[in-house]
């Protein structure tokens, strides 16, 4: 041991202890946490400080990054460079920094984590908005402390005019505890600034109604107003962020472009993680990725797969993937050298009371420089009433210093006033300079009345705060970026989806489609009708029904097994697309096919489901009833609807009050109408009843439809050659019965005469003037017209020609649809369609294409 040395023994404990409390304290108080007066770090503060000394304003030239680095890090930052560089990189870049406080010449990084370029390649400058955040810090406005090695001094805060904390928000990690802050717009920041000095007793819920919520720089939603709220009131809160997406067509595929994504996420990890989502069937729908960012901004495009959802895949996006982000406030910073968590009024008020202090020092400096100059003045302006005196006087002496005692003397001066009228120059002799000193005097005695006048009144510093902060919302005020969406919160994925009217047709050979209502013009009778499919060879469409997204689809099997499904989880197609196959979305059996399908509300709700039943109807003229509580419980693989006997199949359901009637028609032209009471309800394994006598083996019931309004309803019969006609089920004047009502299981009365000319029976359904008709052939062909075109005529007449049938083309479906005033008005026929002329060429062009 050296000479003079001793050895302390101590507790390695206790050294612990108090080592380890003192770096925890200094890097809570001198590294971490922003001071809630300016919303600095220190780094921050040294960096913008240190420009100030190098003179880098935002009208000067750049500087090289390396010499500001250089400057901060030799003056008063003593740490590595690169932590003051990355400060300065970070201050420079648009999508970390709401308002920018460094303007940035060269590579400054990417929103995609590309490092910027070295120091030595770069250069800075202050912004203008840093300026203000440095106003009047040479007005004695802020306590200065020496730097690292005591030889400069730098500002322990700044004297801003910003709210920087709540502007640009700040995170950091400091030892047992930790920052994370928002930033928000700096004209709402300034609006309920201003609000909570004209009013100190402000409630949180009305400073709400000036600063909105966050405001991210790179925008997005704000999805959901409860965490913004609750950080507002206590200071903590989660803030969920979303992606702005858009769904647009792309030459001819459906796509999401995402033009905006949520503060703090790198872009390009964002589009890999998706990505490796796709790859490993995490997520399905997406075809491809692409960025297409540039200098013009970002562009994010998900290309989907045709069968895709737009909607349920962008839900997807938001649950899996960075899309959507939340935000944990943790509004933490350092109050008179404590960290304290505060809420939105706590920010604001020591905002202004910092603001408050800087003005009274400021007004003081001011003060105290007028009444020096006044002075001054005063001695100059007793100089110059006595000039010939002063003159002779300071000729007489020796020296300067003798010239100062005889002034002092002889003018009742004080030291400072003679050194200024000994050092006056000889210009200042001239008449117009000593007019000068004169009208000056009297302007510095008005100043200093005036900023006495403020010393004295706190109202009058409180106007200069707000009038300062209305300049500065003047100054770089802008549109808030974010947007907020208040409903937003933990939403289903049918939340999503609008309960828009879908079509959805089911071919021959099992493929299933929705398609907009929207999509199919209105055409007159008698036309051609447009293409409506592009199906595989031999392939038509048979079914089509009208629904919308949000129903419950019960779909039945000529098997008599039933599925359950979503509308919206249909796949959407075009009118010309094929669809997909029913065995893809139920597990259905290869040798079974899709008869039936209704569309029914809640399946959840008890009232609903108890007071509903389901009628079923087979070829063979069996027809069944079951509650549709008995169906509520849907199994993946199916469950029986309906035993079916050998050599029969299920045709038709629908769905009852239990007070309705039913009619059945058969090929040979025939109908039976029946009380549905006739039928009791049974469990879903029965076989049903008889419910209608087949005139021979041949004969088959073709349909089946419930009757509620006997007097207003219509009954429209199609036959396989085209030929229709409506009649009323019981006749709206006398009120005879059309279709008399009969028990179930007898032969029927006639429904339509039919003849070689009109073939067969092949479809019945109940219609009124308000609705519409599909029409769709064997080949494709789909027609649409208005029942209110065709006349009611009687019940055993042939009818009338529907549809011109080109060579040996036979009808395959019939549906009703359901009228819509948004959908189907007059206005909206075709013009191309006149006359039931097919589309135009270039559309032809386009289905053959498909």
């Amino acid at each position: 041991m050296a000479e003079g040395e001793k050895l302390i023994p101590i507790n390695i404990e206790d050294e612990m202890k108090s080592a380890y409390i003192d770096y925890s304290m200094s890097v809570i108080v001198s590294r971490a946490l922003p001071d809630v007066r300016d919303g600095l770090k220190p780094v921050h503060r040294r960096v913008l400080f240190g420009m100030h000394e190098l003179g880098v304003r935002s009208n000067s030239s750049y500087k090289k990054s390396a010499r500001i680095v250089g400057e901060v890090l030799g003056k008063y930052h003593p740490h590595g460079d690169t932590s003051v560089y990355d400060t300065m990189v970070r201050m420079a870049q648009e999508w970390s920094l709401r308002y920018m406080l460094v303007d940035g010449q060269g590579n400054f990084g990417s929103i995609d984590g590309d490092s910027p370029a070295a120091m030595r390649y770069t250069e800075a400058r202050m912004r203008k908005i840093s300026e203000d955040m440095l106003a009047d810090i040479d007005k004695e406005t802020v306590d200065h402390r020496l730097n690292f090695d005591d030889t400069l001094e730098e500002p322990t805060v700044l004297p801003t005019r910003i709210p920087g904390l709540l502007v640009n928000g700040a995170s950091g990690i400091a030892v047992g505890m930790a920052t994370n802050m928002p930033p928000h717009n700096l004209t709402e920041v300034v609006d309920g600034t201003v609000a909570y000095i004209e009013n100190n007793d402000i409630e949180i819920e009305e400073l709400i109604t000036h600063v909105k919520a966050p405001d991210f720089p790179t925008g997005g939603i704000i999805y959901g107003y409860d965490g913004v709220k609750e950080a507002f009131e206590t200071g903590r809160g989660k803030i969920v962020m979303r992606g702005r997406a858009n769904i647009e067509e792309v030459n001819g595929r459906e796509c999401i472009i995402v033009n905006e994504i949520p503060y703090q996420v790198n872009k390009a990890d964002m589009i890999k993680k998706t990505a490796d989502l796709v790859n490993d069937k995490k997520l399905d729908g997406i075809a491809t990725i692409r960025d297409e960012s540039d200098r013009n901004g970002m562009r994010i495009v998900y290309v989907l797969k045709r069968d895709a959802i737009p909607n349920i895949v962008l839900n997807k996006l938001y649950k899996y993937t960075a899309l959507q982000s939340s935000f944990s406030v943790n509004n933490i910073a350092l109050v008179n050298g404590r960290p304290q968590l505060l809420n939105l009024k706590d920010l604001i008020h020591y905002f202004v009371e910092h603001r408050h202090e800087v003005v009274v020092r400021r007004t003081k400096y001011e003060l105290r420089k007028a009444e020096e100059r006044a002075h001054i003045l005063e001695g100059l302006i007793i100089a110059s009433d006595n000039i010939d005196e002063v003159i002779a006087l300071i000729r007489a002496s020796s020296n300067a210093e003798e010239a100062r005692e005889k002034l002092i003397e002889r003018f009742k001066l004080t030291e400072i006033q003679a050194r200024a009228i000994v050092e006056m120059r000889l210009r200042q002799l001239t008449g117009l300079e000593q007019d000068k000193l004169r009208s000056e005097y009297d302007e510095l005695l008005k100043t200093i009345e005036d900023l006495k006048d403020i010393l004295d009144k706190k109202d009058r510093r409180m106007e200069i705060i707000k009038n300062e902060l209305l300049e500065v919302k003047d100054k770089y005020g802008d549109e808030r970026r974010s947007t907020i969406e208040y409903a937003g919160g933990d939403l289903s994925i049918e939340d999503m989806i609008p309960n828009e009217k879908v079509v959805i047709t089911i071919s021959h050979a099992g493929y299933i489609k929705r398609t907009p209502l929207s999509e199919y013009k209105t055409q007159n009778r008698g036309g051609v009708g447009q293409k409506a499919s592009t199906t595989r060879n031999e392939d038509f469409l048979e079914d089509i029904f009208v629904g919308t997204n949000h129903q419950y689809m019960i779909f039945f099997t000529q098997k008599g097994k039933c599925f359950w499904m979503r509308v919206y989880e249909i796949p959407e197609g075009t009118k010309t697309s094929k669809g997909r196959a029913i065995q893809n979305l139920i597990n259905i059996e290869q040798d079974d096919k899709v008869k039936a399908f209704i569309c029914t509300q809640d399946l959840k709700d008890e009232e609903y489901i108890n007071n509903h039943f389901v009628i079923m109807a087979t070829k063979k003229g069996q027809v069944k009833k079951t509650s549709l509580e008995q169906y509520s419980r849907p199994r993946t693989n199916g469950i029986n609807a309906i035993t079916i006997k050998e050599g029969d199949e299920l045709l038709e359901a629908k769905l009852t009050t239990g007070d309705s009637q039913v009619m059945l028609a058969v090929k040979s032209g025939k109908a039976i109408r029946f009380e549905e009471s006739k039928t009791r309800p049974m469990g879903r394994n029965a076989s049903g009843v008889r419910g209608i006598t087949l005139a021979n083996d041949k004969d088959e019931v073709v349909g089946m439809i419930t009757v509620n309004n006997p007097q207003e309803e219509t009954v429209l019969v199609v036959s396989e050659n085209g030929y229709g006609k409506r009649t009323f089920i019981d006749d709206p004047e006398t009120g005879e019965e059309t279709y008399r009502i009969t028990n179930r299981g007898g032969k029927g009365v006639k429904t339509i005469s039919v003849t070689d000319k009109t073939g067969s029976l092949v479809a019945i359904k109940s219609v009124s003037d308000k609705d519409g008709l599909m029409i769709i052939n064997k080949s494709g062909i789909a027609i649409r017209m208005d029942i209110a075109d065709l006349r009611t005529m009687g019940r055993a007449t042939q009818g009338v020609k529907l549809i011109n049938l080109k060579n040996d083309d036979s009808i395959a479906a019939v549906a009703k649809v359901v009228y819509d005033e948004d959908s189907i008005e007059g206005e909206e026929m075709d013009d191309n369609l006149e006359d039931g002329t097919a589309i135009d060429s270039n559309q032809e062009e386009n289905n053959n294409e498909n």
